[in-house]
């Protein structure tokens, strides 16, 4: 269904090949926001820009490594170029990593994932905040985790540290652009059924026991992730900054 919530906004969305990335695309174009997606994944960035278009949305892709500084300033450049300005960022790329004891955990498994994780979301906020700047401010949703809001002895150390540290760049960002119109604020989904987590989803067991640990006794879809994205990304939330917002059915209530 065609929503006018973004309408006339200009958005760029890291990660977009797949998952909540994607779903948050794909739920951008339908609030009739003009949308980047930005990835590593030519063809799966491709198909998801046919795919907005051929519903009447409006898209472009630009490939993207965000753990280069370089990538990361020519999609924002690219962005501003085409449409000429940058009104939403949604800076999702990330990835996991596996499952290791800490302390055999590889020094460069490690590196990777705090670059891609934690600078990746430096880097796009780096680009991202003087392209908005320019236009006279802008929303910026981050994606950390619940892994970023609390600890765990599930042999994933690296991803956990680089998801508080996404928590803590919200925190500042906000607090040092919000007189200048700049919102900043981050999302922190639960498990959610997406490509990476399929495998492990499809255990049996393993599904039992993670939606066990849930209270509302299932785990998300990337929409309902992407709902969460939308609404701080509007006027909406015109109010809101520097929150992290858990999206996770309950598993973390302080």
């Amino acid at each position: 269904m065609t929503t006018k919530q973004l309408e006339g906004k200009i958005t760029l969305i890291t990660g977009a090949s797949q998952g909540i990335g994607a779903a948050t695309a794909r739920l951008f174009a339908q609030a009739s926001a003009t949308v980047v997606l930005a990835s590593r994944s030519v063809e799966e960035l491709a198909h998801n820009v046919e795919e907005i278009k051929a519903n009447g949305g409006e898209a472009m892709a630009v490939t993207t490594d965000v753990t280069h500084a370089d990538s990361v300033e020519t999609a924002i450049r690219l962005t501003v170029a085409a449409y000429g300005r940058l009104d939403i960022a949604v800076n999702n790329a990330g990835m996991s990593g596996g499952n290791k004891p800490l302390a055999e955990i590889p020094e460069d498994l490690f590196d990777r994932i705090i670059e891609t994780n934690l600078k990746g979301v430096f880097l796009g906020m780096k680009y991202e905040i003087p392209a908005m700047l320019d236009g006279g401010g802008g929303a910026i949703v981050n994606i950390s985790s619940t892994m970023g809001l609390v600890g765990a002895g599930a042999g994933i150390a690296p991803y956990i540290a680089s998801k508080h540290g996404v928590v803590g760049l919200t925190k500042a960002a906000a607090l040092e652009y919000a007189r200048q119109n700049i919102r900043v604020n981050a999302i922190a989904p639960g498990t959610t059924l997406t490509p990476v987590n399929e495998r492990w989803l499809a255990d049996e067991q393993t599904r039992q026991r993670m939606t066990g640990a849930i209270p509302m006794g299932r785990v998300a879809n990337a929409e309902e992730v992407a709902e969460a994205i939308l609404w701080l990304c509007s006027d909406a939330a015109s109010f809101v900054t520097g929150v992290t917002l858990p999206v996770d059915g309950g598993s973390i209530v302080p």
